[in-house]
């Protein structure tokens, strides 16, 4: 994941180590490393120049051999060190802050619209995010509004079966009078949350926007989230700035993030469009949806890892009491194999294990890590 991005971090502090101060030159040649890196991403062009100048500022004059506290005593941190910690804190600035919030009706139905473009995922993400909010104590009804994609409506009723969350359809007809129509039948069902799977284009059409605008006019929804595929780099970002520009959207939802080796979505979207990305698609189960946090990818991409992220994982999947009779049993020496099948069972729980592994402050190693890895 991100590969692209990661390896000019990765060149620029091996290049910094031996130095006793950080100088211009020193600086320019790191930054060089990353600058290739970004674009080579697919980094918007403003971002990476932005984003570098803000970099070599806070860099310039600062002295290598600074010392830090911690329990252990008094540590010396290298001019490498301290230059990938600049660069984490402007990553973390340049996609945050953090916002994963919905905006929820203080009385009456929630609405909630999803738009974005044919293959983005759209569909399956609206699966993911009524899971996510129905595991937040609210009732939502999925509305079928895609009237024009072959098996669109077929698709949602599969997820809703799944999910086990009612489906609104009226098969063909007009999208807007679909939309009203679902919020009508969500106050008779006693659902408070609907999302509407409004129609896609291969590419923004004037016909597609029309129609998504008078969604918003007729139902006017407190949520218009846009689903963008992270895998088309700048192509996400010229989409989203389209789709803001008409919408005025309230978030971006990024799927596929798992599978991006480059990275340039999620560093360009929030700064060229000024929106917060609030979700991202990690994986095909209906689970995995995650709120975006800033920190955690920009210490991934620093092969930091995200310590935070795992926990958050684990939580999801490990049953508390049941963990603490486990940790009792090999300390006593009364662990079997039956009680390790269990331990590997939910490891694999969490998703693919160099996922795991990225997510582990282990530097190289996950980066490391073959194709095979990943099953």
């Amino acid at each position: 994941m991100l590969e692209t991005v990661s390896k000019g971090f990765k060149s620029a502090r091996n290049r910094l180590k031996g130095y006793r101060e950080l100088t211009n030159e020193n600086i320019e040649e790191a930054v060089r490393d990353i600058r290739i890196s970004l674009l080579e991403a697919d980094v918007e062009f403003n971002v990476v120049k932005a984003f570098l100048s803000r970099v070599q500022e806070k860099a310039l004059g600062e002295i290598v051999q600074l010392k830090a506290k911690t329990q252990e005593g008094v540590s010396k941190v290298s001019p490498g060190d301290h230059f990938i910690k600049i660069c984490l804190e402007e990553l973390t600035d340049l996609m945050g802050p953090v916002d994963s919030s919905v905006e929820y009706a203080k009385s009456g139905i929630t609405k909630i619209m999803m738009v974005g473009l044919q293959g983005s995922g759209k569909t399956t993400s609206i699966g993911k995010l009524a899971r996510l909010i129905e595991k937040q104590g609210k009732r939502p009804l999925l509305v079928a509004a895609d009237v024009y994609r072959p098996a669109a409506v077929e698709q949602l009723k599969v997820l809703g079966q799944k999910l086990r969350i009612p489906v609104y359809d009226e098969g063909a007809g007009d999208p807007v009078q679909i939309c009203r129509n679902a919020v009508e039948r969500a106050k008779a069902i006693g659902r408070n949350v609907v999302l509407f799977d409004t129609a896609g284009r291969l590419t923004i059409d004037t016909p597609l926007m029309d129609e998504l605008d008078n969604i918003v006019t007729s139902t006017e929804p407190e949520n218009i989230f846009l689903v963008c595929d992270a895998m088309i780099g700048q192509d996400a970002v010229q989409t989203a700035r389209t789709f803001n520009e008409r919408l005025d959207l309230d978030g971006i939802i990024l799927t596929k993030l798992d599978g991006d080796a480059r990275g340039g979505a999620a560093l360009s979207i929030k700064a060229v469009t000024g929106k917060p990305i609030k979700f991202v698609g990690m994986g095909e189960g209906m689970d995995r949806l995650e709120p975006f946090r800033p920190e955690g990818l920009a210490s991934r991409i620093l092969g930091l890892g995200d310590v935070v992220g795992l926990m958050k994982d684990f939580e999801e999947v490990v049953d508390e009491e049941k963990a603490e009779e486990d940790a009792k049993k090999i300390l006593s020496g009364e662990f079997d194999l039956v009680q390790f099948l269990d331990q590997i069972k939910t490891i694999q729980k969490l998703g693919p294990i160099k996922e795991v592994f990225e997510k582990l402050p282990l530097g190289d190693m996950a980066q490391g890590m073959t194709l095979e890895d990943k099953q």
